[in-house]
């Protein structure tokens, strides 16, 4: 690509307007200064392109030297993803820091991925074999849980003319095909360029959280969109580090975007630690971490999820079902604001530029689930879990309606309930899952038919609830009727058996979809047989000091392993002990 140079005519920030600049191109890359730090150009006007430096300006001077290859931000894709940790714009933190220096060199030209490192490459085509776009051509053990597949990037196709077998550099080419097309380890991807596939599928299966008021309640389909908007203190961070551990997903990319760095360092040291419940292997072998810290520049937190999305994109093309939770969606609209107002460009609602929703359209609508290019025909989703931290908690900010255009579920976090201990602290009637009319026939299919009428059931008493206490602030739990008063008591021990959950009790922790269904059959089965109870003249006090209540609540530390068997026991004993209650 033609080289193009020119000169800084001013700073601003993390902005830099650059003269001399005719013939470049939106989105490209420029190397600033002395010093050569990284920036993108976003606005062109005349012979001065105006850039978004990806690193601290400080010590640039007018007149400093612009150079640009016309090159967009790209990612580098390849084995060595899994495991490792990246700053927004792909620099591999660990590698960055080997000489002992815990801050980030001005200019680091550090590659993503090793090419020095090697692996050994188990060819599935040989000579002579038609390969075409997306097609697997051979196979690398990159961890002990996943086998990366060495795919035909797009666009590229052809006969083998020669395929390497045994180990080999990250750098060095594995398939040459006849025309001189080459196939390597890694391939390199536009982050701003969504990747592409043969067909988008509907979501008709659950993506499985192992937690109950997400997967019973509130489910966000596999290849969804779910935001956890939350105030200060409401377990944000919590909730998405929780589905990072528990959720049934193949791959995590976890986008630490404008955190504290506290808390990054707290994910950073705990990963690497963390067993994975499925396979009792390191967490981390199924886990990529993007950090952009809240002392970062601002642009490369705007960049950060482009980031994280375009790598997800890359294992989904592999037929894997990946999770992106990025923490936190209103710190990146934050650095977009940043942005935006250094440009002097014409401010939106709370000073926030008029195309927020559409720059966050371009990250949520690269989820779903996908039919992969190549003739395999391999599966693969994307499911995006982002928190959302509206100031005091008011819903009705921007970033958090922005963020609702693009949702399919909407988990809100309380801090009444969070305050209280309640975890996850999800506000049930404040939530919703536009996902469930499509998953009604998998819970029908794969849990029990009478699934949905338990969660439906289970709403109607939520609700109920809610009502009540309104009520009884005004004239007490004493002057409900008996009958209103046991509905109160059962929604108390739905809030405290069901939608309650300890990550810190190993059989609390992950519930399989059969522990959470005869969970509620239990709790259901006891307000029935209370309710018939009451109806024959049973005290009311007899009912709700029964020790068959507190055996309910206490099924939460059983696990999952013949579950359905301890929780069908304890029914046969309410159905026997309520029925002979006079």
């Amino acid at each position: 690509m033609a080289e193009i140079r020119g000169r800084i005519f001013g700073v601003s920030g993390p902005t830099v307007i650059a003269s001399g600049m005719e013939g470049v191109s939106m989105n490209t890359i420029c190397h600033v200064g002395h010093d050569a730090l990284m920036g993108e150009i976003i606005r062109i006007k005349g012979d001065r392109a105006v850039l978004q430096v990806y690193e601290d300006t400080a010590g640039l001077s007018v007149g400093q030297p612009v150079v640009t290859h016309s090159k967009p931000l790209t990612v580098m894709l390849g084995p060595g993803l899994l495991s490792n940790i990246f700053d927004g714009i792909q620099r591999p933190l660990a590698a960055m820091c080997s000489d002992g220096n815990p801050f980030i060199r001005k200019g680091a030209k550090d590659a993503a991925l090793d090419h020095g490192a090697s692996w050994v490459f188990e060819p599935l085509k040989k000579k002579g074999d038609r390969v075409s776009e997306g097609e697997t051509v051979g196979v690398v053990a990159e961890t002990e849980r996943i086998v990366h597949r060495i795919m035909a990037p797009p666009g590229v196709s052809g006969v083998v003319a020669e395929i390497r077998s045994g180990t080999v550099s990250t750098s060095e080419p594995v398939c040459l095909l006849e025309g001189g097309k080459t196939i390597s380890l890694i391939q390199e991807w536009p982050v701003r360029v969504p990747r592409p596939f043969a067909a988008k599928l509907p979501s008709s299966t659950p993506f499985v959280t192992g937690q109950r008021v997400f997967d019973t309640l509130i489910p966000v389909a596999e290849g969804g969109t779910a935001i956890v908007p939350g105030g200060f203190g409401t377990g944000k961070t919590i909730v998405q580090q929780t589905i990072a551990r528990f959720a049934k997903s193949d791959i995590v990319v976890y986008v630490g975007c404008g955190e504290r760095g506290n808390e990054m360092t707290e994910i950073l040291t705990d990963f690497p630690r963390l067993t994975d419940p499925q396979t009792g292997l390191a967490l981390s072998l199924r886990t990529v971490i993007v950090v952009n810290t809240s002392n970062m520049p601002v642009a490369a937190r705007e960049a950060s999820i482009f980031t994280g999305i375009t790598i997800a994109e890359y294992f989904r093309d592999m037929g894997y079902s990946v999770a992106v939770l990025a923490d936190s969606i209103s710190r990146w609209a934050e650095a977009l604001r940043e942005i935006s107002s250094r440009l002097e460009e014409m401010p939106g609602e709370e000073g926030f530029p008029p195309y927020l929703a559409s720059s966050l359209g371009s990250f949520y609508e690269r989820a779903g689930r996908v039919r992969c290019l190549g003739p395999e025909g391999n599966t693969g989703s994307i499911t995006v879990v982002s928190a959302v931290s509206p100031p005091g908690g008011d819903f009705s900010e921007p970033v958090t309606q922005a963020s609702l255009r693009f949702a399919g579920t909407f988990w809100a976090l309380d801090a009444d309930l969070a305050y209280r201990r309640h975890f996850p602290a999800v506000n049930w009637l404040a939530s919703f899952s536009l996902y469930q009319k499509e998953l009604e026939g998998w819970f029908s299919a794969n849990v029990a038919s009478d699934m949905i009428e338990l969660r439906a059931r289970l709403f109607s008493l939520l609700q109920r609830q809610n009502e009540l206490k309104e009520i009884v602030q005004i004239i007490g739990v004493e002057a409900l009727q008996e009958a209103d008063r046991l509905a109160l008591e059962a929604a108390n021990t739905a809030r405290d058996a069901f939608l309650r959950q300890s990550v810190f009790n190993e059989n609390d922790a992950f519930n399989t979809y059969e522990k959470q269904y005869w969970l509620l059959k239990a709790i259901f089965s006891f307000f029935d047989c209370a309710t018939a109870a009451l109806k024959r003249g049973v005290y009311m006090e007899t009912l709700i000091d029964s020790p068959l209540r507190a055996r309910i609540m206490r099924l939460t530390d059983e696990p999952n392993e013949g579950f359905a068997e301890k929780a069908g026991s304890l029914i046969e004993a309410i159905e026997r002990e309520l029925c002979a209650v006079r």
